[in-house]
């Protein structure tokens, strides 16, 4: 036999195995690009093991985030210093029942972070699933509708062009009384800032969506299923959004970090949350004025923020490789 037969035999018997194998998924294929993604793993694991500790941790921890000792327990407790303090000194103020130490009024500092963590990735999941159905909807309307674009757009860029964090401050100033009286002070400054932040930052994913849908829509099957009558709203629901579904669900992962980055700003400058329920721009602000003797109070806060922002940042990163088929298997 000769070498081109050999050859020829050998391409003829790998065509065979690749078509006897099994076809996998699609979700699978996302998944295998996905695992190929150091990054976009680390931030995944990275994220869960925040936001179990968040959740399950005050069930499981001893001490209550909100509790603040009297009497004499309150000068023993108070202005605690971590465990870890005694490395370089062994004479500062410390217990084992708190890891993390105190505050100035005595209360337990880990259980104050992951309360607080809590509260944070709550205010940014919820704002951005509203932002999220905001940008997607204004999206798919600007796109598929061509008379609704030039509206639409322009309004964007009005959104885009407001000065945003003094408008949400001032927002937070007029109705945050109101809504504290009418639905008690943690719940309407949840919803007050859920909504603030959520109505002020759906723009990018306007923009990214409407990019997508103004190409879809004139592809082979969107064009076929509107030649045989199919309504609008049947071509947007059964092959516009599952074709849109990678540049949204990347964006709900960066819009968690921007609203949580967002809540911790107005924590930080006063108007967030009551002052006895923390956040994590709570505990920072709080831990201002004395960042010179406690540096821990401040370092801790920050740490969290910025892991749970990069870890969210990372998994945003490995989604859109992963759901991105000119991108897959690169």
């Amino acid at each position: 036999m000769t070498d081109a037969a050999k050859d020829k035999t050998l391409q003829h018997s790998s065509v065979q195995d690749e078509l006897s194998k099994p076809a996998r998924s699609q979700w699978r294929e996302i998944w295998v690009q996905f695992k190929s993604h150091r990054g976009a793993l680390f931030g995944g694991c990275l994220f869960m093991f925040i936001v179990l500790g968040v959740v399950v941790g005050p069930f499981v921890y001893w001490n209550d985030a909100k509790f603040v000792p009297t009497g004499r327990d309150f000068i023993t407790l108070r202005d605690m210093r971590p465990i870890y303090h005694a490395l370089w000194d062994p004479s500062a103020k410390m217990d084992w029942a708190y890891p993390l130490g105190t505050d100035n009024l005595g209360r337990d500092m880990l259980a104050r972070l992951m309360f607080g963590g809590r509260v944070s990735l709550a205010v940014g999941m919820a704002a951005m699933i509203l932002a999220l159905i905001l940008g997607s909807l204004i999206g798919v309307l600007a796109g598929y509708f061509k008379k609704l674009d030039g509206l639409l757009m322009r309004m964007t860029d009005l959104f885009l062009a407001l000065p945003l964090l003094p408008m949400i401050l001032v927002a937070a100033v007029l109705f945050r009384e109101s809504l504290s009286k009418s639905i008690g002070p943690e719940g309407g400054i949840f919803v007050l800032i859920v909504c603030l932040i959520g109505i002020t930052s759906w723009m990018p994913t306007a923009r990214i969506v409407r990019g997508d849908v103004l190409a879809i829509k004139e592809r082979e099957f969107v064009l076929a299923a509107r030649s045989i009558g199919t309504k609008p709203g049947s071509i947007i629901s059964r092959h516009i959004l599952p074709n849109v579904l990678s540049p949204i669900m990347v964006s709900a992962t960066l819009g968690i970090a921007t609203a949580i980055i967002t809540e911790s700003a107005l924590s930080f400058l006063g108007f967030g949350f009551p002052p006895d329920f923390p956040t994590w721009g709570r505990l920072l602000n709080d831990a201002v004025d004395r960042m010179t003797l406690f540096p821990e109070r401040v370092l801790w806060p920050g740490i969290l923020i910025s892991l749970t922002v990069l870890s969210v940042n990372y998994l945003g990163d490995g989604l859109r490789d992963a759901l991105d088929p000119r991108i897959r298997g690169r």
